[in-house]
């Protein structure tokens, strides 16, 4: 089975895990890109509102589409859950107008990744400022998601994210761990993840959710991959559900 599905990218920084998240992978699957206008790096609201914006978005929309995409994320956790969870639903809406096709975001990548592992209390690491972390922590709880845990790491730039380590990645997760919760969650798609997916998981002892892992995961069930897959943590271990059994891209 042959499965193209598209990635809308801001920036500069982890594009790179979506080529690793291919090959691990295997053959027939094909991520590609487009990368967004970002006209300021900064984790500040202001900043994160114009990098979602919907001009923004339909522009990169129009690019991917000439790849033969079958469906398509914005990969931007932050460029979403900071519209709130009306304003992401209407920026995957106007998105999905532009595409005619599935179409989804990070944020709600993440509802619909737990959801589909059942979980209801989750703790949060979070490279953002405490500001920003804390829009994403409110986002989760309208998704019915308990936060037992918000940690953050307070980093402004997506760019300086982007250079965090292996070992850096693994101990910001192990240290911000809560015991209550039935796994954590790294909402920066800034973030390189994709090559430690199962270590992660070992060093916790749970499933662990990243934000490039989970707009993989999303994009490909809404394109209409049956899964599973190895080496990708518990949630690619699954199964993939039909389109349907998770509502919509953008739930109400």
């Amino acid at each position: 089975m042959s499965i193209t599905a598209g990635i809308l990218y801001p920036g500069y920084s982890a594009e790179d895990d979506y080529p690793a998240l291919e090959r691990l992978l295997g053959g027939g699957i094909s991520l590609p890109l487009v990368h967004t206008l970002m006209r300021e790096d900064a984790h500040r609201v202001d900043a994160l509102l114009d990098v979602g914006s919907a001009e923004v978005l339909a522009e990169g929309a129009r690019e991917l589409l000439t790849r033969g995409v079958q469906a398509v994320i914005w990969a931007c956790t932050s460029g979403s859950f900071v519209f709130g969870w009306e304003g992401a639903r209407d920026q995957v809406e106007k998105l999905q107008a532009v595409t005619g096709l599935a179409t989804s975001s990070t944020s709600f990548a993440f509802v619909h990744a737990a959801a589909r592992l059942g979980l209801d209390r989750v703790a949060v690491a979070a490279t953002y400022p405490a500001d920003v972390a804390d829009r994403f922590a409110d986002f989760l709880a309208h998704g019915g998601i308990e936060v037992t845990r918000l940690s953050s790491r307070g980093i402004v730039t997506a760019a300086e994210v982007g250079t965090l380590t292996r070992e850096q990645v693994l101990e910001f997760a192990a240290a911000n761990d809560d015991p209550t919760a039935q796994a954590l969650l790294m909402p920066d798609t800034a973030l390189h993840t994709a090559a430690w997916l199962d270590e992660l998981e070992q060093r916790l002892g749970k499933p662990v959710l990243t934000a490039n892992q989970v707009s993989a995961w999303e994009v490909l069930r809404l394109a209409g991959d049956p899964g599973p897959h190895e080496g990708l943590g518990t949630l690619f271990r699954q199964a993939g559900p039909d389109r349907g059994e998770l509502g919509g891209a953008a739930p109400r």
